[in-house]
């Protein structure tokens, strides 16, 4: 594996003062840095990528220097060592790729405008300034910009703009010294934005700022949400937010989500506006990633992990404090039920499949580091194993360890260990111990309870979804039973616990382990254990409900209990659910489904259950929102109707036709809660050459990020061969679908039979311009994920074998390709074994 040199080891950096000049027209900015710092060698290196360096002074004389391309570096020989100035000139391109100095492209008005910003997380501020741009090598930032400014054009950084008056004068933008903070932190934002600001309870400016193609309304529910998190978590860590501002930007055209930038976090525009027609699950997503991204300014910015092996440190902490923030903010959301029906089964699935990395990874070379952001190991997972030690140790000793951290550590950077210090001297337990097995080793556990000869036998094992190399690992299981008597954890291979009938009696309800659902394992009850929980199901709460249809549908995908099995249980859900239980039902449909054919009898059959498990939900909520109802009402509707409209049923489809026929002349308009479901019936029944005219129309023309999506999940449904290639057509035109959602369409065409043969002949026919639309961007994995989640027929994996296979030396890709063949090799191999089975189960209704 190549290994990438530290240049902090050479030049340890105290001061960049960086001036930029950008020209938007030409595509190009040139600039000077004076980096101040103390060389520790006479030979040095900066990062650089593509940039054309004019010349190297130290106290104005020209210094020997030689680009070093392959490493993306300037070489440097001094002629002494010591603290020293050198400034160097330089000069740049702006491109498309959406890391660096980018444009993001809008329309307004009909006209097409662009905005500049910046991506430089993970190591991509190289392409903007000479610097060290490793996370270790913190250093303070005096930055100043100039551009080809219109009238009301703004520029923001970081820190607040400083000699304004100056600037009215010159044009020159500059902005304040930032603290000492890792060079993927610094960013600003230039153009046509606008936004609306106000004040923390202790000070800070907090703003939410937009193109203006936006109006001011669709920030002020970001802006309430922002100030409120800043307020919780300055409460919560013990710490003030450490900078005079918190300004979010949301960007045309972004790679990732959002990113923390410290002061100026960006985000892709879904992620942060909010239209007055917007759903409760949109705004819920909008406040996560709020807190996702204001958790950074201390867990990632105040303290900063030393190397990117410790991604997990930023990544897994700050999706753990999201929920626990919005959940104390907004109570009434119960958003810690969104962690268990989406960041649960996600982690559980993918940390199954043999070969997933561990959340601590190794990372030599930083062409690794995009792989490191996989959402389902080190975000779902790592916050998994986040929220199991906030449990382990209590809220109380958490946020005490957590303060005792960021006040040893701020403005410096961190290992791993060093947080554990700080939770185990707050909590007295040895959390070092406890979390290594969970982060060092991938996957997890199976706890196999079953009773013989009356003892209660425990026993764990890694959990595989298709074939496995079971090499004996062993976790610290915190079981977190209901019954009293059993131990606090397990630590080994089996447990024999004596006299079960005396424990039985004297507690109450079936045994159920791993409450609340917090810890990273799943259980599997066998016999009389299994039928307790059965019966008992009725009286449990929804987390409880919901835990056993998940382990259950995976105890099925790694064929530990029979698929069939799965039918029976949810069939007797046929009342009135809760959102988590509607969900984690409609999960296990989805899984049934890939055993059956479409146009067959038993698709008749499997209608019929899906009818009956959600009609009384339909019958109960209709398709109109009621004046007092709430969110979750909301979210189970959306579940129910998208449901019985796959199922053919008859008066979804005719009252979906009727709302959408009530709008026809701005289908925009129509409620964002059940637009998708409409858009969805229109296209899958009524598809007209005229409809989608329509739907092209209204994706280029709206900025509501939400209706594209709906949109584009609508598009999937064309039976049309017309509709087909014009989608596959536009899939290159920018102008049409930005790149940054290829991935999404990429998805969902996958998705349907008659759209799935053209798009993954569309990919691998392409796959040269997709790289190099796509290969800096997080985005770009998802094109080796996305069919191997989507594929179940052995032809569709020799063709992914085929196509995959000569690229396992490309590292941004290599472990998602051997992943993806198990993957699909399991789902061939566990449809073949079960489909029999799974159709009889069916045939009874």
């Amino acid at each position: 594996m190549d290994t990438v040199e530290h240049l902090i080891e050479t030049f340890v950096p105290e001061n960049y003062n960086i001036f930029l000049d950008i020209n938007r027209c030409a595509k190009s900015f040139t600039g000077n840095v004076a980096i101040s710092g103390e060389a520790l060698d006479n030979h040095v290196a900066f990062h650089q990528k593509d940039l054309d360096i004019k010349s190297i002074l130290l106290d104005n004389e020209a210094v020997n220097y030689r680009i070093d391309n392959d490493n993306e570096v300037v070489r440097v020989e001094l002629p002494e060592t010591g603290m020293m100035t050198l400034v160097i000139e330089f000069s740049g391109r702006i491109t498309d790729n959406m890391t660096g100095i980018y444009p993001s492209y809008y329309t307004k008005d009909g006209q097409k405008k662009e905005i500049i910003s910046t991506q430089f997380e993970s190591h991509f501020a190289r392409e903007a300034f000479p610097c060290i741009d490793e996370p270790q090598a913190k250093a303070v930032f005096d930055l100043s910009l100039a551009f080809d400014q219109e009238v009301g054009e703004i520029a923001l950084s970081n820190m607040p703009e400083i000699n304004v008056d100056r600037r009215k004068e010159t044009g020159l933008w500059t902005f304040d010294t930032t603290p000492r903070m890792s060079s993927y932190l610094l960013a600003f934002a230039l153009g046509d934005l606008h936004g609306k600001t106000t004040k923390s309870k202790n000070g800070t400016t907090v703003g939410v700022y937009a193109t203006t193609a936006h109006p001011l309304t669709s920030l002020e529910f970001s802006l309430d949400i922002a100030v409120r998190v800043i307020n919780f978590y300055e409460d919560y860590f013990g710490i003030h937010y450490p900078i005079p501002q918190s300004l979010n930007v949301g960007l045309p055209d972004f790679s990732s989500g959002a990113m923390e930038n410290w002061g100026l976090i960006t985000y892709r525009e879904i992620y942060l506006l909010v239209d007055e027609n917007s759903t409760a699950r949109s705004r819920q997503q909008v406040a996560l990633v709020i807190a996702h991204e204001i958790a950074h300014q201390w867990f990632g910015n105040l303290v900063t992990m030393k190397w990117w092996d410790d991604l997990w440190l930023n990544e897994s902490f700050a999706n753990m404090m999201e929920y626990i923030c919005i959940d104390a903010i907004e109570p009434s959301w119960k958003i810690l039920e969104d962690f268990q029906t989406v960041g649960v089964p996600l982690a559980l699935k993918r940390d199954a499949t043999d070969g997933v990395q561990s959340v601590h990874v190794n990372v030599n070379h930083p062409d690794e580091i995009n792989t490191l952001f996989d959402p389902a190991i080190v975000y779902a997972k790592g916050s998994r194993l986040m929220h199991m030690l906030h449990r382990w140790i209590g809220d109380h000793d958490f946020a005490t360890g957590l303060h005792l951290y960021f006040e040893k550590h701020q403005y410096r950077n961190t290992i791993g260990r060093d947080l554990w210090n700080a939770l185990s001297d707050a909590s007295g337990k040895d959390v070092a111990t406890f979390m290594n097995a969970w982060l060092e080793q991938p996957g997890y556990p199976v706890l196999t309870a079953r009773v013989e000869n009356d003892q209660l036998i425990l026993s764990q094992k890694q959990f595989f979804i298709g074939e496995g190399n079971d090499q004996g690992r062993l976790w610290p299981i915190p079981l977190n039973a209901s019954w009293k008597g059993l131990p606090e954890i397990l630590t080994e291979a089996e447990l024999v616990i004596p006299n079960f009938s005396q424990l039985a009696a004297e507690n109450i309800g079936a045994l159920r382990f791993n409450t609340e659902n917090t810890a990273h394992y799943i259980t599997n009850y066998q016999g009389k254990l299994f039928d307790s929980l059965v019966a008992d199901l009725s009286c449990f709460d929804n987390t409880a409900v919901l835990q056993v249809l998940q382990e259950r549908c995976l105890l099925a995908d790694s064929g530990l209990i029979s698929y069939a099995e799965l039918v029976d249980l949810i069939a007797q859900f046929d009342g009135k659910k809760s959102y988590m239980v509607a969900e984690a039902i409609q999960q296990i449909i989805s899984a049934l489904n890939r055993f059956v054919d479409e146009e067959t009898v038993s698709e008749k059959s499997f209608n019929r259950l899906v009818a009956s498990i959600y009609q009384e939900d339909f019958n109960q909520l209709g398709f109109d929102k009621k004046a007092d109802e709430s969110d979750e009402d909301e979210m189970v509707r959306q579940i129910a109707t998208t449901r019985l409209l796959a199922s053919e049923n008859q008066t979804i489809i005719d009252g979906a036709k009727a709302i959408f026929e009530a709008h026809i002349d701005n289908i925009s308009a129509i409620p964002a809660a059940i637009r998708r479901l409409v858009l969805v019936n229109q296209m899958t029944y009524f598809e007209t050459s005229e409809l989608v005219d329509t739907y092209f129309e209204t994706y280029v023309a709206t900025t509501d990020n939400n209706l594209r999506n709906d949109l584009t999940v609508a598009f999937a449904k064309t039976s049309q061969p017309a509709t087909l290639n014009r989608i596959l057509v536009s899939l290159k035109d920018k102008d049409i679908i930005k790149p940054q959602d290829l991935a999404f369409w990429y998805n969902v065409l996958l998705g349907q039979r008659f759209t799935q043969e053209a798009i993954w002949k569309w990919a691998r026919e392409n796959w040269e311009w997709i790289k190099s639309a796509l290969g800096g961007d997080m985005s770009f994995d998802k094109f080796v994920i996305y069919p191997a989640a989507n594929f179940k027929t052995q032809e569709r994996l020799e063709e992914f074998k085929v196509f995959f296979t000569p690229k396992l030396g490309e590292m941004a890709i290599s472990r998602n390709i051997t992943m993806g063949i198990n993957e699909i090799e399991a789902r061939v191999t566990l449809i073949k074994k079960e489909k029999a089975a799974v159709l009889d189960a069916l045939s009874h209704y």
